[in-house]
């Protein structure tokens, strides 16, 4: 059974993500937040998981090179069922009984080339 997580929950998990991003490119909060445009509160809200827009979060990630994440959020579909055909033309089956006319008709020919060439 999947687990439901709480908004607070999903927020402050994201804040975690994202100050262990800055961390692991050994930046403070302060250039951090200079190269994003926001301020350091702004910052350590996000990281606290204590109310940010998505705006800052947008900021932040293109600051520490990883807005390719979001890609993962919303991937372009592929296919689009609007562009599919409404109906379909019936695919030809083969039945049984024309299967087995056909294997009848290849053996009756076989046969009459083997008696032809001598071949029992």
């Amino acid at each position: 059974m999947a687990t439901i997580h709480t908004d607070d929950e999903i927020e402050q998990g994201i804040g975690e993500k994202v100050r262990a991003l800055r961390l692991q490119r050994n930046l403070d909060q302060a250039t951090v937040a200079e190269r994003s445009g926001i301020s350091v509160r702004a910052l350590r809200n996000l990281e606290k998981g204590a109310g940010s827009t998505v705006r800052t979060l947008l900021a932040v990630m293109r600051a520490l090179g990883r807005d390719s994440w979001f890609d993962a959020m919303a991937p372009v579909p592929t296919i689009n069922p609007l562009n599919l055909p409404r109906r379909s033309n019936q695919r030809q089956r083969a039945t049984a009984t024309s299967v087995k006319q056909a294997q009848e008709k290849a053996r009756k020919l076989t046969f009459v080339a083997n008696r032809r060439a001598g071949i029992k």
